[in-house]
């Protein structure tokens, strides 16, 4: 099984609009087909970032938020490095790689190509939304 690690704002995206990130998320995370690694930091900065006011603007999107923070808690593994990553200037940005570095996830699935513009971290691959759909042999999104 994969082991994942989902960056915020595919979470945010995913909880907006059925695209990449809601079928990433919905089809395969809710149903078990990838492991997804955590940290406490991490989940700490899902329910910040989810809970911000501006969200309030999309229909049901607090509702949304909360069940699919309730079943990240139930489902994801958490894990906690040893060591301070200091790659990205985003101090956010490098809690994943160090999820990365000791969980020896699979994939860093973000929509952040500006901080995360290099395609590997150790033997983690770092790929946009659409690029992990598209690898795994999924239908494009017309299709669906």
């Amino acid at each position: 099984m994969l082991r994942n690690i989902v960056d915020t704002n595919v979470l945010v995206s995913a909880l907006i609009q059925k695209s990449f990130p809601y079928l990433i998320i919905y089809h395969h995370f809710i149903n078990g087909e990838f492991e997804l690694c955590v940290s406490d930091e991490l989940i700490a900065e899902y329910y910040d970032v989810l809970q911000r006011p501006k969200f309030q603007k999309f229909h049901d999107f607090y509702i949304k938020a909360e069940s699919l923070l309730s079943s990240i808690e139930s489902r994801a593994v958490k894990y906690q490095s040893d060591k301070a990553i200091q790659l990205i200037a985003d101090e956010a940005d490098n809690r994943l790689l160090e999820i990365a570095d000791s969980s020896n996830a699979d994939y860093i699935i973000t929509g952040n190509t500006n901080h995360f513009n290099f395609a590997r971290f150790q033997h983690t691959r770092i790929v946009t939304p659409k690029q992990y759909w598209e690898e795994h042999g999924f239908p494009s999104l017309s299709a669906i």
